[in-house]
Protein backbone atom coordinates (compact mmCIF):
# COMPACT_ATOMS: atom_id res chain seq x y z
CA UNK A 1 0.00 0.00 0.00
CA UNK A 2 1.79 3.24 -1.53
CA UNK A 3 -0.92 5.71 1.08
CA UNK A 4 -3.46 5.61 -1.56
CA UNK A 5 -6.32 3.81 -3.61
CA UNK A 6 -6.88 4.43 -7.34
CA UNK A 7 -9.75 4.03 -9.08
CA UNK A 8 -10.31 3.69 -12.53
CA UNK A 9 -13.61 5.21 -14.54
CA UNK A 10 -14.79 6.97 -11.73
CA UNK A 11 -18.19 8.58 -11.99
CA UNK A 12 -17.61 12.02 -10.17
CA UNK A 13 -21.24 11.62 -8.79
CA UNK A 14 -19.99 9.66 -6.06
CA UNK A 15 -17.63 12.91 -4.93
CA UNK A 16 -19.53 15.71 -4.86
CA UNK A 17 -22.82 16.55 -2.91
CA UNK A 18 -24.84 17.73 -6.24
CA UNK A 19 -24.20 14.15 -7.02
CA UNK A 20 -23.89 15.10 -10.84
CA UNK A 21 -21.15 14.64 -12.89
CA UNK A 22 -19.04 12.90 -15.25
CA UNK A 23 -16.41 10.67 -15.47
CA UNK A 24 -13.29 10.59 -14.12
CA UNK A 25 -10.25 8.56 -15.68
CA UNK A 26 -8.04 8.15 -12.36
CA UNK A 27 -9.51 9.29 -8.80
CA UNK A 28 -6.84 8.51 -6.08
CA UNK A 29 -8.34 8.41 -2.72
CA UNK A 30 -4.97 9.35 -0.47
CA UNK A 31 -4.85 8.35 3.18
CA UNK A 32 -2.06 10.55 4.33
CA UNK A 33 0.45 12.64 3.27
CA UNK A 34 2.96 10.63 2.22
CA UNK A 35 0.15 8.68 -0.47
CA UNK A 36 -0.52 12.52 -1.16
CA UNK A 37 3.11 12.98 -2.01
CA UNK A 38 3.54 9.54 -4.04
CA UNK A 39 0.06 10.62 -5.86
CA UNK A 40 2.10 14.24 -6.63
CA UNK A 41 5.37 12.36 -7.67
CA UNK A 42 3.47 10.29 -10.23
CA UNK A 43 1.75 13.32 -12.02
CA UNK A 44 4.70 15.49 -11.90
CA UNK A 45 6.41 12.47 -13.84
CA UNK A 46 3.66 12.82 -16.10
CA UNK A 47 3.54 16.30 -16.36
CA UNK A 48 0.05 16.39 -15.26
CA UNK A 49 -1.86 19.02 -12.76
CA UNK A 50 -4.08 16.90 -10.84
CA UNK A 51 -7.64 17.98 -9.11
CA UNK A 52 -7.81 18.16 -5.42
CA UNK A 53 -10.85 17.48 -3.98
CA UNK A 54 -12.19 16.91 -0.32
CA UNK A 55 -15.91 16.12 0.28
CA UNK A 56 -17.19 17.87 -2.65
CA UNK A 57 -19.50 20.16 -1.37
CA UNK A 58 -18.88 23.24 -2.95
CA UNK A 59 -18.56 21.76 -6.80
CA UNK A 60 -20.37 21.51 -9.61
CA UNK A 61 -18.77 19.15 -12.29
CA UNK A 62 -19.04 18.44 -15.61
CA UNK A 63 -21.16 15.87 -17.29
CA UNK A 64 -17.99 15.26 -19.77
CA UNK A 65 -15.98 14.41 -17.10
CA UNK A 66 -12.14 15.16 -16.28
CA UNK A 67 -9.26 14.15 -18.14
CA UNK A 68 -6.84 15.21 -15.49
CA UNK A 69 -5.94 13.21 -12.54
CA UNK A 70 -8.25 13.60 -9.20
CA UNK A 71 -6.99 13.68 -5.82
CA UNK A 72 -9.57 13.24 -3.33
CA UNK A 73 -8.35 13.95 0.76
CA UNK A 74 -11.14 13.05 3.02
CA UNK A 75 -11.57 9.98 5.28
CA UNK A 76 -8.45 8.37 6.54
CA UNK A 77 -6.56 11.36 5.98
CA UNK A 78 -8.73 12.76 8.75
CA UNK A 79 -6.57 12.79 12.61
CA UNK A 80 -7.75 15.25 14.83
CA UNK A 81 -5.73 16.00 17.62
CA UNK A 82 -6.76 18.45 21.03
CA UNK A 83 -4.29 19.96 22.82
CA UNK A 84 -5.93 22.69 25.02
CA UNK A 85 -7.09 25.50 23.47
CA UNK A 86 -5.32 24.08 20.10
CA UNK A 87 -7.10 21.37 17.67
CA UNK A 88 -4.97 19.99 15.12
CA UNK A 89 -6.57 18.27 12.24
CA UNK A 90 -5.58 17.10 8.95
CA UNK A 91 -7.17 18.28 5.70
CA UNK A 92 -9.77 15.24 5.58
CA UNK A 93 -11.65 15.59 8.56
CA UNK A 94 -14.83 16.80 8.37
CA UNK A 95 -16.00 20.62 9.88
CA UNK A 96 -18.67 18.42 11.88
CA UNK A 97 -16.35 15.91 13.91
CA UNK A 98 -14.40 19.02 14.32
CA UNK A 99 -16.79 20.86 15.46
CA UNK A 100 -17.78 18.07 18.08
CA UNK A 101 -14.29 17.54 19.17
CA UNK A 102 -14.17 21.18 20.06
CA UNK A 103 -17.60 20.57 22.03
CA UNK A 104 -16.40 17.64 24.24
CA UNK A 105 -13.52 19.66 24.85
CA UNK A 106 -15.89 23.03 26.01
CA UNK A 107 -13.63 24.98 22.94
CA UNK A 108 -15.92 27.73 21.68
CA UNK A 109 -15.51 29.61 17.90
CA UNK A 110 -16.52 26.84 15.62
CA UNK A 111 -19.61 26.52 16.49
CA UNK A 112 -20.82 28.19 13.28
CA UNK A 113 -19.34 25.11 11.29
CA UNK A 114 -20.67 21.91 12.74
CA UNK A 115 -23.37 22.06 9.92
CA UNK A 116 -21.33 22.81 7.07
CA UNK A 117 -20.94 19.24 5.06
CA UNK A 118 -17.42 19.61 4.02
CA UNK A 119 -13.59 18.88 4.98
CA UNK A 120 -11.34 21.53 7.36
CA UNK A 121 -8.75 21.64 4.24
CA UNK A 122 -11.97 22.85 1.72
CA UNK A 123 -13.14 25.26 4.10
CA UNK A 124 -9.70 26.64 4.56
CA UNK A 125 -9.01 27.00 0.72
CA UNK A 126 -12.52 28.80 0.05
CA UNK A 127 -12.63 30.55 3.78
CA UNK A 128 -16.04 29.06 4.41
CA UNK A 129 -18.57 30.42 7.06
CA UNK A 130 -22.16 30.70 8.43
CA UNK A 131 -24.21 32.11 10.88
CA UNK A 132 -21.10 35.05 11.26
CA UNK A 133 -18.38 32.99 11.61
CA UNK A 134 -15.76 31.92 8.92
CA UNK A 135 -12.48 30.34 9.13
CA UNK A 136 -10.44 33.20 9.21
CA UNK A 137 -11.79 33.68 12.54
CA UNK A 138 -10.05 30.63 14.14
CA UNK A 139 -7.45 29.35 11.94
CA UNK A 140 -4.19 29.74 13.38
CA UNK A 141 -2.01 28.70 10.35
CA UNK A 142 -2.24 26.05 7.42
CA UNK A 143 0.39 22.87 6.60
CA UNK A 144 0.18 23.22 2.85
CA UNK A 145 2.28 21.36 0.26
CA UNK A 146 3.93 24.11 -1.98
CA UNK A 147 6.01 23.69 -5.18
CA UNK A 148 6.72 20.09 -3.84
CA UNK A 149 7.97 21.21 0.01
CA UNK A 150 6.13 20.94 2.85
CA UNK A 151 5.61 24.38 4.58
CA UNK A 152 3.74 26.42 7.79
CA UNK A 153 1.69 28.83 6.55
CA UNK A 154 0.35 31.65 9.27
CA UNK A 155 -3.29 33.25 8.81
CA UNK A 156 -1.87 35.80 7.90
CA UNK A 157 -0.09 34.22 5.16
CA UNK A 158 -3.23 33.02 3.61
CA UNK A 159 -4.51 36.34 2.42
CA UNK A 160 -8.33 35.09 3.66
CA UNK A 161 -11.05 37.30 2.42
CA UNK A 162 -14.79 36.46 1.85
CA UNK A 163 -14.76 33.08 0.54
CA UNK A 164 -11.47 33.57 -0.77
CA UNK A 165 -8.08 32.15 0.41
CA UNK A 166 -4.27 32.38 -1.53
CA UNK A 167 -4.44 28.99 -1.69
CA UNK A 168 -7.85 29.99 -4.21
CA UNK A 169 -4.66 32.01 -6.58
CA UNK A 170 -1.65 29.65 -5.91
CA UNK A 171 -0.48 25.83 -6.18
CA UNK A 172 -0.25 24.89 -2.57
CA UNK A 173 -2.48 21.81 -1.36
CA UNK A 174 -3.64 21.99 1.97
CA UNK A 175 -2.62 19.18 3.83
CA UNK A 176 -3.29 20.44 7.85
CA UNK A 177 -4.59 22.92 9.96
CA UNK A 178 -4.27 24.32 13.00
CA UNK A 179 -6.93 25.76 15.24
CA UNK A 180 -7.04 28.60 18.01
CA UNK A 181 -10.25 28.28 20.10
CA UNK A 182 -11.45 29.49 23.23
CA UNK A 183 -12.26 27.90 26.54
CA UNK A 184 -15.96 28.08 26.58
CA UNK A 185 -18.94 26.72 28.74
CA UNK A 186 -19.83 23.22 27.45
CA UNK A 187 -24.02 23.66 27.89
CA UNK A 188 -23.68 27.19 25.79
CA UNK A 189 -21.51 25.86 23.14
CA UNK A 190 -23.96 22.62 22.50
CA UNK A 191 -27.11 25.34 22.97
CA UNK A 192 -25.40 27.97 19.85
CA UNK A 193 -25.00 24.79 17.71
CA UNK A 194 -28.17 22.96 18.48
CA UNK A 195 -29.48 26.50 16.95
CA UNK A 196 -27.32 26.91 14.36
CA UNK A 197 -28.20 23.41 13.22
CA UNK A 198 -31.89 23.74 13.99
CA UNK A 199 -32.02 27.08 11.83
CA UNK A 200 -30.26 25.32 9.07
CA UNK A 201 -32.72 22.20 9.10
CA UNK A 202 -35.35 24.69 9.02
CA UNK A 203 -34.63 27.24 6.68
CA UNK A 204 -32.56 24.98 4.19
CA UNK A 205 -33.42 22.10 1.83
CA UNK A 206 -31.25 19.38 3.69
CA UNK A 207 -33.34 16.98 1.85
CA UNK A 208 -31.77 17.20 -1.92
CA UNK A 209 -28.52 17.03 -2.84
CA UNK A 210 -27.19 20.52 -3.30
CA UNK A 211 -23.61 22.78 -3.20
CA UNK A 212 -25.25 24.83 -0.12
CA UNK A 213 -24.92 28.28 -0.80
CA UNK A 214 -25.09 28.19 -4.56
CA UNK A 215 -24.63 32.51 -4.93
CA UNK A 216 -21.67 34.41 -3.09
CA UNK A 217 -23.54 37.29 -0.89
CA UNK A 218 -23.48 40.66 -3.39
CA UNK A 219 -22.35 43.30 -1.56
CA UNK A 220 -25.36 45.39 -0.22
CA UNK A 221 -27.85 42.71 -1.15
CA UNK A 222 -28.82 38.95 -0.07
CA UNK A 223 -28.58 36.61 -3.19
CA UNK A 224 -31.95 34.55 -1.72
CA UNK A 225 -33.71 37.48 -1.40
CA UNK A 226 -32.56 38.46 -5.15
CA UNK A 227 -33.77 35.42 -6.86
CA UNK A 228 -36.82 35.21 -4.57
CA UNK A 229 -37.91 38.84 -5.50
CA UNK A 230 -37.37 37.98 -9.19
CA UNK A 231 -39.85 35.58 -9.36
CA UNK A 232 -37.60 32.44 -10.08
CA UNK A 233 -38.52 30.28 -6.45
CA UNK A 234 -39.46 26.71 -7.96
CA UNK A 235 -37.77 27.71 -11.36
CA UNK A 236 -36.13 24.86 -13.25
CA UNK A 237 -34.24 23.24 -16.18
CA UNK A 238 -34.59 19.20 -16.34
CA UNK A 239 -33.88 18.01 -12.58
CA UNK A 240 -32.18 21.46 -11.07
CA UNK A 241 -34.21 23.53 -9.55
CA UNK A 242 -34.07 26.75 -7.49
CA UNK A 243 -35.42 25.72 -3.79
CA UNK A 244 -38.99 26.76 -2.59
CA UNK A 245 -37.19 26.73 0.94
CA UNK A 246 -34.57 28.96 0.65
CA UNK A 247 -33.93 30.84 -2.91
CA UNK A 248 -29.91 31.15 -2.81
CA UNK A 249 -30.03 27.27 -2.78
CA UNK A 250 -29.99 25.01 -6.32
CA UNK A 251 -30.99 21.55 -5.47
CA UNK A 252 -30.89 18.09 -7.44
CA UNK A 253 -35.17 17.62 -7.45
CA UNK A 254 -34.24 14.05 -9.24
CA UNK A 255 -32.14 12.67 -11.71
CA UNK A 256 -30.76 16.01 -12.07
CA UNK A 257 -27.34 16.76 -14.75
CA UNK A 258 -24.61 18.97 -14.23
CA UNK A 259 -25.55 20.41 -17.30
CA UNK A 260 -29.41 21.14 -16.15
CA UNK A 261 -27.39 22.72 -12.76
CA UNK A 262 -25.30 24.73 -14.77
CA UNK A 263 -28.29 26.13 -17.24
CA UNK A 264 -30.01 26.93 -14.30
CA UNK A 265 -27.48 29.08 -12.68
CA UNK A 266 -26.83 31.32 -15.72
CA UNK A 267 -30.73 31.76 -15.95
CA UNK A 268 -30.79 32.71 -12.34
CA UNK A 269 -27.81 34.87 -12.72
CA UNK A 270 -29.30 36.31 -16.33
CA UNK A 271 -33.10 37.24 -14.68
CA UNK A 272 -31.30 38.89 -11.43
CA UNK A 273 -29.18 40.97 -13.40
CA UNK A 274 -31.98 42.29 -15.84
CA UNK A 275 -34.54 42.79 -12.77
CA UNK A 276 -32.05 44.33 -10.50
CA UNK A 277 -28.50 45.03 -12.03
CA UNK A 278 -26.82 42.71 -9.84
CA UNK A 279 -24.48 40.16 -11.58
CA UNK A 280 -24.39 37.13 -9.03
CA UNK A 281 -21.29 35.38 -8.63
CA UNK A 282 -21.33 31.29 -8.06
CA UNK A 283 -20.19 30.55 -4.78
CA UNK A 284 -19.82 26.85 -6.06
CA UNK A 285 -16.41 26.08 -8.13
CA UNK A 286 -17.49 25.00 -11.88
CA UNK A 287 -14.93 22.29 -12.70
CA UNK A 288 -14.66 21.19 -16.79
CA UNK A 289 -16.60 22.11 -19.85
CA UNK A 290 -19.87 23.16 -19.76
Amino acid sequence: MNGYELLENESMANHCTFKVGGVASRVYKVFSIEGLENVLKLCTEEGVKPLILGNGSNILISDKGISTPVIIIDKGFDKIQVDGDIIKAEAGAMLSVISRQALENSLTGIEFASGIPGTVGGAVVMNAGAYGGEMINVVKDVDVIMNGERRTLTNQDMNFSYRHSRAMDEEMIVVGVTLKLTPGNKEEISATMNDFNSRRRDKQPLEYPSAGSTFKRPEGYFAGKLIMDSGLAGASVGGAMVSTKHCGFIINNGNATATDIYNLIRNVQATVKDKFGVMLEPEVKLIGEF
